[in-house]
């Protein structure tokens, strides 16, 4: 007799309150680090072996339309999963309490920044967190360009948007459309070169779920088209009231105005995930609007890779911080100008996550068939690789060279980065241990006198 099967409960577990739902989502919110990779890890030990409330099968299947949608797809799956299980109240729940505890981390911890930044123990600490950064992202580039670099095509197409956005400044949006329709040409042209990965090909059973792979679509998941439309009609109508208000109140040219469209822009880009949108947030916030500087958009990913929620909540340190430099409610009032900043910037990033899954998870589920993004999202994402890199030469230019190329060179800087890509590439630590100990030399390294 195979114990091990014996062993699997032939039973789904109780049926799941909102409240209950709620308490979780909310945890989850809480201990989410470790980017899209940890977070949908997390979920999938506790919601499909633990808890049991989906199957493996439905889980990767909501993963693999997950991957193929702009936006923080770790995020948008627990959307996914609460509005399977609680209709459209579960999944503005599971989604937002993914995002809402970093955004209140991140406006605590910019404030300090800001009010802050200066005292030696701050400015120390970001001295060594600035290296670890360049190594993380420049770690990034490796490790999803060791995934989807697969041939000579899509290495071909990584180096072209490497030069395409180094040498030549071509905006984020123009990259990515490119490579879309190169991979959408390359996949009926040559679709050996632009096969993905299938994330249902080692499926398991951890016993019955509550939402099984034969369990019969709940009747607010079918697809309807008078469902479809009302659906797009209420978020349409949330965005154009939301943008609307912000232009009545402070004039479209205003900081808070620009970065609802900004980020509406941001939002509908983020192929790849965040590391893939972020030269798109540095070309608007820190060169077009001035927002930020370089430094400061450094620093503010090292606080986005420290904090809980999606990488992509950088925005709220973004938006925080231009809305104090540009004084969006007078001098007198900076923290609550950047408070609001942080907000709309969050809101405007994460509204149309919530959108493309109550609006297309009917779809998916109606059909639970094979989705035909795969070849195009191969191409976008053999781009992304080299838009990385050219990110990861940015922060390295500004961190080991502040002043320009005819300044200074950062030695100890230099010797930190190195020692963060050993930690993360040899010896696999995780990011926060590694930011926090090039932190802690760097605040050493600052007071020692002389």
């Amino acid at each position: 007799m195979d114990t091990a099967k014996s062993a699997i409960p032939n039973q789904p577990p109780a049926p799941v309150s909102l409240g209950e739902a709620l308490r979780y989502w909310l945890k989850l919110g809480f201990i989410s680090f470790g980017g899209p990779t940890g977070q949908i890890a997390i979920m999938h030990q506790d919601l499909v072996e633990r808890k049991r409330w989906i199957s493996e099968k439905r889980f990767l299947h909501a993963l693999n339309y997950c991957m193929v949608l702009p936006g923080p797809e770790a995020q948008q799956l627990a959307t996914y999963i609460g509005w399977m299980m609680h209709r459209t109240w579960g999944g503005v729940i599971s989604g937002g309490l993914f995002v809402l505890p970093s955004l209140f981390i991140l406006i605590a911890l910019t404030w300090i920044y800001l009010a802050f930044g200066n005292v030696p123990l701050v400015s120390g600490l970001f001295y060594g967190i600035k290296p670890a950064v360049t190594a993380i992202v420049l770690f990034a580039a490796y490790r999803i360009g060791s995934r989807a670099l697969k041939n000579a095509a899509l290495w071909a197409i990584s180096f072209a948007a490497f030069v395409a956005i180094f040498a030549f400044n071509v905006p984020f949006p123009y990259i990515v459309l490119g490579a879309g329709i190169i991979g959408y040409v390359g996949g009926r042209v040559a679709p050996n070169k632009f096969m993905t990965g299938d994330h249902g090909a080692a499926q398991k059973r951890y016993g019955a779920a509550l939402i099984d792979d034969d369990t019969p679509t709940p009747a607010h998941a079918l697809f309807r088209w008078a469902h479809f439309a009302f659906v797009l009609a209420i978020f349409l109508a949330i965005w154009t009231a939301a943008l609307g208000t912000l232009v009545a109140l402070f004039g479209w040219d205003s900081a808070l105005a620009q970065m609802g469209w900004f980020f509406t822009k941001a939002a509908l880009l983020t192929f790849g995930g965040a590391y893939a949108v972020l030269p798109y947030v540095y070309q608007g916030a820190v060169e077009h609007y001035q927002w930020l500087t370089a430094t400061q958009m450094i620093d503010g990913l090292a606080l986005g890779e420290t904090t809980p929620g999606p990488l992509i909540m950088v925005v709220a340190f973004v938006g925080f911080v231009g809305a104090w430099t540009k004084a969006a409610f007078g001098p007198e009032a900076l923290a609550l100008a950047g408070c609001t900043g942080a907000g709309v910037a969050t809101f405007f990033t994460f509204l149309p996550s919530f959108l493309f899954i109550l609006l297309g998870g009917p779809l998916v589920e109606s059909t639970h068939g094979n989705l035909q993004f795969t070849a195009p999202l191969t191409g976008i994402t053999a781009a992304v690789v080299g838009v990385i890199l050219n990110l990861a030469v940015f922060f390295a230019w500004h961190v080991f060279w502040p002043e320009g190329f005819s300044g200074r060179f950062e030695w100890f800087s230099l010797l930190v980065g190195l020692a963060a890509i050993i930690a993360l590439w040899r010896y696999k630590s995780g990011m926060i241990p590694v930011i926090l100990g090039c932190g802690a030399s760097g605040l050493v390294y600052r007071l020692i006198p002389g």
